[in-house]
C-alpha cells in the first residue's frame, strides 16, 4: 500500500465519517485526500470497484462486521477512531435517525402558529415591518460574525413571531406565517453552517410547510434549494441535482433570482458528479436568469440580497473546482473574492479556502500555502467546520504532491485546534 499522507486521519471530515460509520463518506473523502482510484481503494479493503462505487453513492450499506473490519484494516484507520465509532454505535438508539436534537423545532410549534387562540392584543403592520427589518439585520450580522452567536437569539425571536399569530387578523395572519417561514429558513441555514444536519433538515421542513401555507412560492422553492445545497456539501451529487430540480419546477411563479439560484445549484450538482457539459450549460442558463433579475431587484425576496454577479462568479469557480479545471477555478475565485465586500467575512473565508485548494491543485504550492495560512484565523473564528475542512483538504493536496508547504498549513491549523 502506498504511503499515507501525514495527518490524513486528523482531517475532521474523514474522522467524522469514520466515527459515524458513514462508509460512503469515508471512501469519498479518503480518495479525495489521497488521490487513489476506486479500484486501488477496493484492492486495499478487499472489495471490487463496482462495490466501492455503490457504497460511495449510498446505494449499498456496509452492515457486515467483517467488511467494516476489512475497511478499517485496509485503510489503516487509527484504533482511537475505531473505538469512537464503536462507542457511538453503542450509545445510539435503534431509531435515532428519526429523533431530532434539542435544537430542533418544538413539537407544538406548528400547532401554535397555525391555530387561532385568544389574543390579548392586535398585531399591526408596523410591528411586522419592524420584525422584517430586524431579521434582515440579523442576516447581515451572520455574514460577518458567523452563525454561532445568533442561534439562541433567532430561536427566541421566532417564538415571539409565533406568538404574534394570535393577534393577527386577515392578511396579517398570512404575513406572520411568512415571517415565521423566513425565520425557520434562517435557523436551518445556521444549523447547516454548523454541520448539524438533523436540525437543519427539521427547520427546512418546517419552513417549507409554513411557506406553502402562506402561499410564499419563493420561500418554498428556496427551502428545497437549500436542501440541495446541503446535499452538495455532503458530496451527494444526485440528491443535489434532484432537490434543485424540484426547487426549479415545484413552485411556479418564483422570481427570476430564485430560479437562477436553483439552476446554478443543479449545475453545481452536475459538476460535483463530473458532468462538465451539463454543468456549463446550466451555468450559462443561470447567468441569463441572474442578469434579467438584476434589472428588477425590487421583484426579488429580501433574503436574496447576496445574489449578484460577484456571487455567481464565485459559484462558477466552485463548479470549476469540482471539475478539476484548476486554472479556471483560480481565475474565477480570485475575481469573485476581489469584488466581495469585507462584511461577507464568513463567505470570504470559505471562498479563500477554496482558492487555496484550487491553487494547490494547479501546482502553485507556495501561493496555495500563502492563501491558506492567511485564512486560518478567520476559518477558526467563523469558518468551522466547512472552511476548516477545506483548509485541511488543501494541506492534504499539498502533501500528496510532495510540497513542503503542506506541513506549514497543517502546523498552522493545529495551533488553532
Amino acid at each position: 500500500m502506498g504511503e499515507i499522507p501525514e495527518g490524513l486521519w486528523s482531517h475532521p471530515e474523514l474522522a467524522a465519517a469514520v466515527t459515524s460509520e458513514d462508509w460512503g463518506a469515508v471512501f469519498r473523502t479518503y480518495r479525495k485526500l489521497t488521490g487513489v482510484s476506486q479500484t486501488k481503494l477496493g484492492e486495499r479493503v478487499g472489495l471490487a470497484q463496482p462495490d466501492v462505487s455503490e457504497i460511495e453513492r449510498g446505494r449499498r450499506r456496509v452492515t457486515s462486521v467483517d467488511v467494516r473490519q476489512r475497511i478499517a484494516a485496509g485503510l489503516s484507520v487509527p484504533p482511537g477512531l475505531q473505538a469512537a465509532a464503536a462507542q457511538l454505535a453503542r450509545d445510539t438508539a435503534p431509531v435515532a435517525g428519526l429523533a431530532l436534537p434539542g435544537a430542533a423545532p418544538d413539537e407544538d410549534l406548528l400547532t401554535r402558529v397555525t391555530s387561532v387562540v385568544d389574543a390579548s392584543h392586535r398585531v399591526d403592520a408596523a410591528t411586522l415591518d419592524w420584525f422584517d427589518r430586524l431579521l434582515a439585520e440579523h442576516r447581515r450580522a451572520e455574514d460577518l460574525i458567523g452563525s454561532r452567536p445568533l442561534v439562541d437569539v433567532m430561536r427566541q425571536q421566532l417564538r415571539t413571531v409565533v406568538d404574534l399569530y394570535a393577534g393577527a387578523r386577515g392578511p396579517l395572519s398570512d404575513r406572520v406565517v411568512r415571517l415565521a417561514a423566513e425565520h425557520a429558513q434562517f435557523l436551518a441555514w445556521m444549523a447547516q453552517d454548523q454541520d448539524d444536519t438533523a436540525t437543519a433538515l427539521a427547520w427546512y421542513d418546517r419552513s417549507h410547510e409554513w411557506a406553502l401555507e402562506a402561499a410564499d412560492v419563493n420561500m418554498a422553492a428556496t427551502t428545497l434549494n437549500m436542501k440541495a445545497h446541503m446535499a452538495w456539501s455532503k458530496g451527494r451529487a444526485t440528491r443535489c441535482v434532484r432537490l434543485a430540480e424540484a426547487s426549479r419546477w415545484s413552485a411556479p411563479g418564483t422570481s427570476l433570482g430564485v430560479q437562477g439560484m436553483a439552476t446554478q445549484m443543479v449545475a453545481r450538482g452536475h459538476a460535483l458528479g463530473g458532468e462538465a457539459d451539463e454543468a456549463r450549460r446550466l451555468l450559462d442558463e443561470a447567468q441569463g436568469l441572474i442578469s434579467r433579475a438584476s434589472e428588477r431587484p425590487e421583484n426579488e425576496p429580501v433574503w436574496m440580497y447576496f445574489y449578484d454577479e460577484t456571487w455567481f462568479t464565485l459559484q462558477r469557480g466552485m463548479a470549476a473546482l469540482h471539475l478539476r479545471d484548476w486554472q479556471a477555478a483560480v481565475d474565477q475565485l480570485t475575481v469573485g473574492l476581489d469584488a466581495l465586500p469585507d462584511e461577507y467575512r464568513r463567505d470570504k473565508t470559505w471562498f479563500r479556502a477554496c482558492l487555496a485548494h484550487a491553487l494547490a491543485g494547479a501546482g502553485e504550492s507556495a501561493q496555495a500555502a500563502s492563501v491558506a495560512l492567511a485564512s486560518v484565523p478567520d476559518a477558526a473564528a467563523v469558518g468551522r467546520p466547512h472552511s476548516w475542512n477545506e483548509l485541511h483538504t488543501t494541506a492534504a493536496v499539498l502533501m500528496r504532491r510532495g510540497a513542503k508547504e503542506g506541513r506549514q498549513v497543517v502546523a498552522a491549523l493545529r495551533d488553532y485546534d
